[in-house]
């Protein structure tokens, strides 16, 4: 199973940024892809980065040109660097890790870090 702990989260006012971090239990080049998910309260659970295992990125729209998912293969860890911050972009963020294992695919998640914008 694998372990993924964020961290980075907490309180901001509109415009600035935030680093969060994601560090996996074992080597991130062993995933299929990698994700940022966001839940604001009473809505669903969104996408809003991933990162897969030959580096291509993709990003929801409402974050592109704001936010950068990257990783450090070297300490299992992937980022989302988070500028230009809006009240909107307030929810608890979860990590996501997509790889095969034991030949299903599985999806493992972190226990979220809460992100709060201010305005």
């Amino acid at each position: 199973q694998v372990q993924l702990v964020e961290s980075g989260g907490g309180l901001v006012q509109a415009g600035g940024s935030l680093r969060l971090s994601c560090a996996a239990s074992e080597s991130i080049l062993g995933i299929s892809a990698m994700g940022w998910h966001r839940q604001a309260p009473g809505k669903q659970r969104e996408l809003v980065a991933t990162i897969v295992r030959g580096g291509s990125t993709n990003y929801a729209s409402s974050v592109r040109g704001r936010f950068t998912i990257s990783r450090d293969i070297a300490k299992n860890t992937v980022y989302l660097q988070m500028n230009s911050l809006k009240p909107e972009d307030t929810a608890v963020y979860y990590c996501s890790a997509d790889l095969w294992r034991n030949s299903a695919p599985r999806t493992y998640w972190g226990q979220g870090t809460q992100v709060t914008v201010s305005s």
